[in-house]
């Protein structure tokens, strides 16, 4: 079901440049032309997979409706990869499954997700069935709970080939085994007949990559694909989603808290905090100079940015707010350095530069 759903000082007002910034501003933005629009649509990128336009996420609860994720514009470019950052709470997760519809009752989801032409959200259960697995994929953030445990991997990744592809039980398990071996699984013939539970935490992770990469999708969603691995095993998975997205052309929305993550593999950026897109822009220049507090909040809290000697880590104080105690405000205002009185009034709309955007009032337009 869809539904619809005082003064600010001059310092940073109408335009992208951060305030109070600590880190080495990347010349190049400081010195681009001011060409500043709404943002009220995503960047007309012309080589987009897939397109978020206004992207609402609502719980129906007894004390009312809950929203958890909140008017989203982003644009998926193909043969790319694209990271969602943010703490848990922030709407992350909820923004894939949602692309793929994958909600539980009480959800109500609002906007439009444009796939080839087609809004995801006005299309049949029929026919999301035919899309998902086929077209949008996702590899889900633990594998051991995503993974059937009475059924052998090799079947489960198996599935979507038959389902999709038409292929006979014979043909569908001879390219699950050829693409167990193009994941990096050794001996994939015999991992073919195995259990979720006799495998790595690394082996059931390219299983997953497996499965979602089978039918050759356009769009893939990896939601924390390499949560508790280890540093080498990380490495292995993120080349290899880098590497089959570049090969195929597909479109990769990465979900992750790690910034390491996003800096080594990332093309583009997003933010998100409290069901806000509240950052995106280019992962160089996001890092290199971060607008929104709470980026650079998470930036400075990073161990790879701390001083030399330094005793603790800087932290952001406080927590997300959970669902039903967002107001009307900014629902970072709490636990903002920076935070004007405007801030706790109302949210400011979403601001575009050169390619950059933001939702914080110390750039909000004059």
């Amino acid at each position: 079901m869809r539904t619809s759903h005082p003064g600010v000082p001059s310092c940073g007002r109408g335009s992208l440049s951060a305030p109070g910034e600590r880190m080495k501003a990347d010349p190049a933005m400081a010195t681009a032309p001011a060409n500043v629009t709404s943002a009220a649509a995503v960047s007309d990128d012309a080589e987009a997979a897939l397109r978020l336009e206004g992207l609402s996420v609502t719980f129906a609860a007894e004390e009312g409706l809950l929203p958890a994720v909140q008017d989203l514009h982003l644009a998926l470019p193909a043969a790319a990869i694209t990271c969602l950052v943010g703490e848990s709470g922030c709407g992350k997760s909820l923004t894939a499954r949602a692309i793929l519809r994958l909600m539980p009752p009480q959800a109500r989801l609002g906007g439009r997700i444009l796939y080839r032409g087609e809004d995801l959200l006005s299309l049949s259960e029929a026919r999301m069935r035919a899309l998902r697995g086929r077209h949008l994929a996702m590899i889900f953030q633990e594998p051991m709970t995503a993974l059937n445990p009475v059924l052998r991997v090799g079947d489960q990744a198996a599935e979507a080939l038959r389902l999709h592809a038409g292929l006979s039980a014979a043909q569908a398990r001879e390219e699950v085994i050829r693409l167990f071996g193009e994941v990096g699984i050794p001996a994939a013939a015999e991992r073919y007949a195995e259990y979720p539970h006799q495998l790595s935490g690394g082996m059931r992770q390219r299983v997953m990559i497996a499965a979602a990469l089978s039918c050759r999708p356009d769009i893939l969603l990896a939601d924390e694909p390499t949560t508790a691995l280890d540093a080498t095993l990380q490495g292995q998975i993120l080349h290899l989603i880098r590497e089959q997205a570049q090969a195929r052309g597909m479109a990769v929305l990465l979900i992750t808290h790690d910034l390491g993550v996003v800096a080594r593999v990332a093309a583009h950026v997003g933010i998100m905090y409290a069901g806000y897109l509240v950052e995106y822009g280019p992962t160089a220049e996001v890092f290199a100079q971060p607008l929104h507090p709470y980026t650079r909040g998470l930036m400075e809290s990073s161990p790879a940015r701390a001083p030399l000697g330094a005793a603790r880590l800087p932290a952001i104080p406080g927590s997300v707010p959970p669902l039903g105690q967002r107001g009307a405000g900014c629902p970072f205002a709490p636990r903002c350095g920076q935070v004007l009185p405007v801030c706790r009034q109302s949210l400011p709309d979403e601001r575009e530069e050169n390619g950059r955007r933001v939702r914080c009032w110390l750039h909000a337009a004059s």
